[in-house]
């Protein structure tokens, strides 16, 4: 339609709706406030929400989620099978494998040996956990932990899996777990987004699978839900200082004639995205003072850097990012996501494997840590995992030392720790040779609804209507892990 006349109809309907009964306009405008509501709720102000939430008393005021892309290998972590040693070569039993899909990088192999790890494992604290020696410091953690080693996901390539676990489903387009709860929730801080996303590159795999931009978009919801990403080089986020030669007075003047135009814009044609511009201008102009004040770090005392380790003075690293994500947290930021490239690991896994775990070990422990002791895990859940496991058989050349592994959807481990869960269990068995649940099995759909329940949400009532169906991020699945709950 031309443009012209489209807008000439639109204010010809608009002229009618506001001359006609009062009733009848009541009911139009009742009907556009609440366009993206739950039910019969009011539409969510940027800042609070959908009404009636949290739908139950929280535990959990918000989430970080360490999240370790590329797949790490459980069996080389967390999934201790000792008798996989006597095993070392033999072929994987078909009765194991069950005619299970394979990637086309593994499918035509002739053979799947078996490669038990070569790692050591221990048990640590009072809770038992077994733990590789590559994870020296998350032992130091382990009775803060809740392991669950019975997940599961759908998707076998590295895509659909991330954005699975992302948003619920494989397929690009959906708001991610971060959005929901920007939208649902709202920020406790007016001067900082409610989601933050942060990128590591990690030094096990410096190919690794990219990570795109719509891994924290808000989907289908307004785009003021969006996670912003924060960026180690120059600005953290960009366009944050002024142009040169203009001052914060004249930047001041010009979002407030930007805005006075935008809301007209907005009354005229009722577009929710000419608000989030609104919105989003505004919060650009807070963040130009709230974001330099929490990236500079100086003010962080000397054993708080030891404590996260290597790296954590350097802007950009695992380590800087985990610091960050704590200050953060302290300033009401409801989720803040890390992602960390570098364990994809098909190819000389023990040499990549440590490379990754010297990147993650110290940063993922000493932020536990930290958070206990300032009193802020006490509301604040912490996740860490990636978008599946990896196979206990070989692919490619194997010796005893060197070896690597394919992506394995069956079956693999994450953990959790802070507000709601309970410390130091462990949830959920696989068989011996980490290939199949045994007991207890974790779906996407049920992590990411225990992790909504324990910021106070029913997954099923978090809902938002898009072309005639009301969605969530559970989809039609989802069932809250009762036995982790605290």
């Amino acid at each position: 339609m031309d443009p012209k006349l489209e807008n000439q109809l639109l204010v010809t309907r608009r002229h009618f709706f506001s001359r006609s009964a009062r009733g009848l306009g009541v009911a139009a405008l009742a009907s556009l406030l609440n366009e993206h509501g739950l039910g019969n709720e009011a539409a969510p102000d940027p800042a609070d929400g959908p009404s009636g939430l949290p739908h139950f008393t929280p535990k959990a005021k918000r989430v970080i989620y360490l999240f370790q892309s590329g797949a790490p290998s459980q069996m080389d972590l967390f999934d201790y099978k000792p008798k996989l040693k006597d095993l070392q070569g033999s072929e994987l039993p078909d009765s194991v494998r069950m005619g299970q899909r394979l990637t086309a990088m593994t499918s035509r192999q002739a053979s799947f040996p078996i490669a038990a790890s070569k790692y050591k494992f221990s048990q640590h604290g009072q809770s038992g956990a077994w733990l590789s020696e590559l994870l020296p410091h998350t032992a130091r953690v382990a009775d803060e932990l809740c392991f669950i080693k019975s997940m599961h996901t759908e998707a076998i390539n590295h895509d659909p899996a991330v954005t699975f676990f992302q948003t619920g489903a494989q397929l690009a387009g959906r708001p991610s777990i971060g959005a929901w709860l920007s939208y649902g929730l709202g920020s406790e801080n007016r001067d900082l987004p409610a989601f933050v996303a942060m990128i590591s590159q990690g030094t096990g795999n410096p190919s690794d699978q990219p990570l795109y931009d719509r891994l924290w978009g808000s989907g289908f919801l307004p785009s003021k839900y969006q996670g912003v990403k924060f960026r180690s080089v120059g600005d953290p986020v960009l366009n944050l200082s002024n142009p040169s030669g203009v001052d914060s007075q004249t930047r001041r003047r010009m979002l407030d004639d930007l805005g006075a135009l935008n809301q007209l814009k907005l009354q005229e044609f009722g577009d929710p995205e000419i608000a989030t511009r609104i919105a989003q201008y505004e919060l650009a102009y807070r963040m130009q003072s709230s974001v330099p004040e929490l990236t500079n770090v100086a003010d962080e005392p000397a054993h708080i850097f030891e404590m996260y380790g290597r790296g954590s003075r350097t802007p950009g690293t695992f380590a800087a990012n985990c610091l960050l994500a704590r200050r953060l947290c302290e300033r009401g930021v409801r989720f803040v996501q890390l992602f960390h490239r570098g364990w994809d690991q098909h190819f000389h896994l023990p040499k990549q494997i440590e490379g990754q775990t010297s990147d993650t070990d110290q940063a993922s422990a000493a932020l536990v840590a930290d958070l206990k002791q300032r009193g802020l895990l006490e509301d604040t859940l912490v996740a860490w995992g990636g978008e599946f496991g990896r196979t206990v058989y070989c692919q490619g050349k194997m010796s005893i030392d060197d070896y690597g592994r394919d992506h394995h959807p069956r079956c693999f481990t994450v953990w959790l720790a802070g507000a709601g869960i309970k410390p130091g269990i462990t949830h959920g068995q696989t068989d011996d040779h980490s290939y199949n649940i045994v007991h207890d099995p974790v779906h996407v759909h049920d992590l990411h609804a225990t992790i909504l329940h324990c910021l106070g949400i029913d997954h099923t009532r978090l809902t938002f209507k898009f072309q005639g169906r009301h969605h969530r991020l559970t989809d039609v699945h989802g069932k809250v892990v009762t036995p982790i709950l605290a």
